[in-house]
């Protein structure tokens, strides 16, 4: 029995450990680049994000793990039980982007009190993350918010991962791209009619309405607030 509990306890610190570890390692690797200062606060917003899912998860009584981080990917958790219909998915996938909003707005308000430019930078990072979290395609959250409606959407998002590719090439997005491949393809393939589908989809008028004015309001205020903190940035003085 001691060795049974011994056993957990060691479980538990290393999923602390695990954590605890990406993170540092993630902040490492940013401070190299970008001072260890912004590194603290951008990957603190990431870790806020993560938890929205987390939460949610919990509260819809998935079986869930702490986030993992990974430098210039992200983090994540891992949901140990798939939900159990597109509604579930869509609430997971929402609770990410709208508390990371959140926490990105707290870091807008507290920068413009104390008039400081790397708090700014790191608010801004904060909101084009999450703004970039919701293209319509899924392993992005806004693809999972998005299914609800209909995964047909999904096939949005493709035109808008090769504008983002061609406005600003990354590794990271080609690597977006081929996790999503698959998903293109269920899309283009989703028969609304199959029972197994229609079982997961299905959801009443006012469910999908709701959650279609839930990601447009949220797209459309962190566009607003992407675009006019980088504009404030540009205008800024270099104020710490």
């Amino acid at each position: 029995m001691k060795l049974l509990i011994l056993l957990f306890s060691f479980l538990k610190f290393g999923k602390v450990l695990s954590t605890g570890g990406t993170m540092l390692l993630s902040i490492g690797v940013y401070a190299l680049i970008w001072g260890w200062r912004y590194a603290v606060g951008f990957v603190a917003l990431l870790f806020v994000h993560e938890m929205g899912h987390y939460l949610a998860a919990r509260q819809r009584g998935l079986p869930v793990g702490a986030p993992t981080f990974i430098p210039f990917v992200g983090a994540w958790i891992e949901l140990k039980a798939l939900p159990h219909d597109a509604e579930t998915e869509a609430y997971v996938g929402l609770a990410g982007p709208l508390v990371g909003t959140l926490g990105a707005l707290a870091v807008y308000f507290l920068a413009r009190d104390r008039a400081s430019d790397l708090l700014l930078a790191i608010a801004y990072s904060g909101f084009f993350l999450n703004l970039f979290n919701l293209i319509p395609l899924s392993p992005f959250d806004g693809g999972r918010i998005t299914a609800v409606i209909s995964p047909r959407i999904w096939l949005l998002g493709v035109p808008l991962l090769i504008g983002l590719f061609f406005w600003r090439p990354s590794p990271m997005l080609i690597l977006m791209a081929i996790l999503a491949a698959p998903q293109v393809v269920k899309a283009w393939r989703h028969d609304p009619n199959d029972p197994q589908t229609a079982a997961y989809y299905a959801a009443s008028a006012e469910t999908r309405f709701t959650y279609a004015a839930y990601y447009l309001g949220l797209a459309a205020f962190l566009a607003v607030m992407t675009h006019d903190v980088h504009e404030m940035l540009g205008n800024s003085s270099g104020r710490l």
